[in-house]
């Protein structure tokens, strides 16, 4: 199993280490069947930690509840389900996070215009001022993750990932026996 994927060919594996990786980190990179999931779940934990952490000592807000202040500060009056949908976090777990955003007063329900039978998830004027004070911090965290990279780079990994993320709905679900549940 060791080499396969596009790893193989060892592409920076001196930047690697001069950059001063764990040994354990080179391994994964470059003698791992899991290539993509390695990349994907190490940048991202990068991005999550310090900027969740941050989240949780100004706001004692947990990462699922973080999620659904940014998802309704980037598209107010969303459903939980389509948070739930759009974040790969379960159901159970956002809707955990919209009860004690509702009782932090964060977030409130309001009829759906479109369907006056269901609810949507409006941000009130405390849950906004948090997602406009964390905000900077996530672009700043993701630009100075992204510098590696000269602008024509950061455009193809733009491109590459969106390709995937489009994609996803189709891929095999075996393993997705959470979300039938």
């Amino acid at each position: 199993m060791a080499g396969s994927g596009p790893a193989a060919c060892g592409e920076g594996r001196e930047a690697a280490e001069a950059a001063g990786l764990h040994p354990l980190v080179a391994v994964k990179l470059w003698q791992n069947p899991c290539w993509l999931s390695f990349r994907m779940n190490f940048l991202s934990s990068k991005f999550n930690h310090p900027v969740y952490a941050w989240v949780e000592r100004q706001h004692g807000l947990t990462r699922p509840e973080m999620v659904v202040l940014y998802a309704l500060g980037l598209k107010d009056g969303l459903a939980a389900k389509d948070v739930s949908q759009s974040s790969a976090f379960p159901k159970n777990t956002i809707s955990r996070a919209v009860q004690v955003l509702e009782e932090r007063r964060l977030i409130r329900r309001a009829t759906d215009a479109a369907d006056r039978r269901s609810f949507v998830l409006r941000l009130t004027p405390r849950g906004r001022a948090m997602v406009d004070e964390a905000l900077p911090l996530m672009i700043e965290r993701e630009r100075e993750m992204l510098a590696a990279l000269t602008p024509a780079e950061q455009r193809q990994l733009h491109a590459l990932l969106t390709k995937l993320v489009v994609a996803s709905p189709g891929w095999n679900a075996a393993c997705d026996a959470e979300e039938s549940s």
